[in-house]
């Protein structure tokens, strides 16, 4: 099955305690994501990976922020099951492929889009979705791009979601507005299970 149709929004979580991986990941899991993509953008971030994957075994853990080939080794390793990546350049995009896990490539143009496309990656990631041109941008690439899905990341509210997802050509979102840092750091595990059952309903 396809990354983009295991659930309608993915987390996108910068953990900064190692400590609060496996309760977020539990309390995600327990408002119906599975999917959850750990950013790089952090020091704990790997070894966060390598603790969901590890302790959380019902959810698929992948790794986000994804810009080197030593990044893609290093997530493989701590037990990501996908990657993401901001962009994309040619040598990333076939260590990806090689890496053997699933991934989504990151994408903002049509250059960008029709590039992947030639390659045969027809699912990408669309970041900085809002900022990019959000959902206009992407209803207006469904007419010459039909068969390329996107996730749209970057920018994405709990009261716009529901617009992405309504487009033909999006498969799911990735959102931040599910981990406040406020309840991540306070441990405030019924708030995140809360914000994680309200976007699954979006689905």
């Amino acid at each position: 099955m396809s990354l983009l149709d295991l659930a309608p929004v993915i987390p996108v979580v910068v953990i900064d305690d190692v400590a609060t991986a496996v309760p977020l990941a539990r309390a995600l899991v327990a408002g119906g994501l599975p999917v959850i993509e750990v950013t790089l953008r952090t020091p704990a971030a790997r070894e966060a990976i390598a603790r969901i994957a590890d302790e959380v075994p019902e959810a698929t853990v992948g790794a986000g922020t994804i810009r080197t080939n030593d990044d893609i080794a290093a997530s493989v390793a701590a037990g990501a099951r996908f990657l993401v990546s901001p962009g994309t350049t040619l040598s990333l995009v076939e260590a990806m492929d090689a890496s053997g896990v699933p991934y989504l490539p990151g994408a903002a143009t049509v250059s960008e889009v029709m590039a992947l496309v030639e390659r045969g990656i027809k699912e990408l990631k669309f970041f900085p979705a809002e900022a990019a041109g959000g959902v206009a941008y992407l209803k207006s690439l469904a007419g010459p791009l039909p068969d390329v899905r996107f996730c749209p990341t970057g920018g994405i509210r709990v009261d716009t979601a529901a617009d992405y997802l309504a487009l033909p050509n999006v498969g799911c979102v990735g959102g931040s507005w599910l981990t406040p840092a406020d309840a991540l750091a306070s441990g405030d595990w019924d708030r995140v299970k809360k914000l994680a059952a309200e976007a699954a309903a979006l689905g």
